[in-house]
Order: C-alpha cells, then structure tokens, then sequence
C-alpha cells in the first residue's frame, strides 16, 4: 500500500481571518486526536497573517509562517522524524529560519515576495 506522505490543503477564499483560522486549526487538531491520528499525523499551519504568541505583528519571526494564502500542511511523523534523523537538534532548523529572517528584515523579505510575484 503507498502512503502520501504529506498534502497542503490551500484555500484563498476561506479562514482569512487568522482568529477564525487559528480557532479552526484547534478544531483540526482535536479531530487527530479523536481519530486516534496523534502520533501519526501533525499539522503545520501557515498563514498571511500568521503570529506567533507574544509577538507584535510585524516581528520578523511571524514571516517563517506567513503564505501568500490560508494553509494546512499534514505531514506523516515519521516521514518528519526520518528527515531529521540525522540531525544533532531538529530544533534548530527553526532557530536558523528566525536567524535567516531577522538577517533579511521586513524590507528583505518584501523585496523576496515582490521579486518572485
């Protein structure tokens, strides 16, 4: 049996408001865990508004998250934990992400999003 390993699941038009999408994402992540999927499945959530907690808008961090649309990227934890396998800390792919970001800045990032438009 083949088994996809991930989907994005991308709407424009729907949950735009990152409340609205934020409170939907929950309502996904209770669904794993009523399907006994915890363990199996995870999502990562990505956003035009995307914010991390304790965070004003425009912090740079926001922007590792941030799509051109609303999006539910499902991924298979084992496929996750196979791809870091080989790493000493899967924790600093991220660390390196904000580093990346912070480096470019907002107006980086913006000169990036308009170039590849």
């Amino acid at each position: 049996m083949t088994a996809c390993e991930t989907s994005l699941l991308i709407h424009p038009l729907v949950l735009t408001d990152f409340i609205a999408y934020n409170d939907f994402l929950s309502r996904c992540d209770a669904a794993l865990a009523d399907l006994g999927l915890e363990g199996e499945l995870q999502i990562a959530s990505f956003h035009p508004d995307y914010q991390f907690a304790g965070t004003n808008r425009d912090d740079i961090e926001n922007y590792t998250n941030r799509s051109p649309y609303p999006m539910l990227h499902l991924l298979r934890e084992a496929s996750i934990e196979r791809a870091v396998s080989g790493l000493r800390d899967s924790a600093e792919i991220y660390r390196r992400n904000v580093r990346t970001m912070r480096t470019l800045g907002i107006e980086g990032w913006r000169r990036l999003w308009d170039d590849g438009a």
